[in-house]
């Protein structure tokens, strides 16, 4: 995986000029929730859909 800050960078680099506050704060929210899922995927930290199906069930 790639260090957080180039991978920032690397996203802001890839938006238009015109990108607005609300488009770049979107968009390294989306980058922060990726990365986040994939180290709980590296770490075990999953459900099954079976479990994710009945806990939405519950709701």
């Amino acid at each position: 995986m790639q260090p957080l800050k180039k991978e920032a960078m690397d996203t802001l680099a890839n938006l238009p000029d015109n990108a607005d506050i609300d488009e770049i704060m979107y968009r390294l929210y989306v980058l922060d929730k990726i990365r986040k899922g994939r180290e709980a995927v590296e770490q075990g930290r999953t459900i099954t859909h079976e479990d994710l199906r009945r806990e939405i069930e519950q709701w």
